[in-house]
């Protein structure tokens, strides 16, 4: 069944192993439908930030090419690390 959440919502995941992040992002993304979504990884370090980002941008790629996910972001270097693969379906917040 498909399941519309309120586009307000912003996904947080509540860890902070990047490994269980991506597994619960990407999760999300399967079980909803959420071709624009907001996603909260701002306590993140900037490795682990640029990873989840990364690996779940283009897990939600893959299911929505149209689609957009909103990163909330602390740092301005995972924008920037992260625009050289020209994930298309990514924006970034601080």
């Amino acid at each position: 069944m498909l399941q519309l959440l309120p586009k307000s919502s912003t996904l947080t995941p509540n860890t902070s192993n990047p490994r269980e992040a991506v597994e619960i992002i990407n999760s999300y993304i399967e079980k909803y439908h959420c071709a624009n979504m907001s996603v909260d990884i701002s306590f993140m370090n900037v490795l682990d930030a640029c990873y989840v980002s990364t690996m779940c941008s283009t897990k939600h790629f893959i299911k929505y090419p149209e689609g957009k996910i909103n990163w909330i972001i602390s740092s301005e270097l995972v924008r920037d690390f992260n625009k050289h693969l020209e994930l298309g379906n990514s924006d970034y917040t601080i």
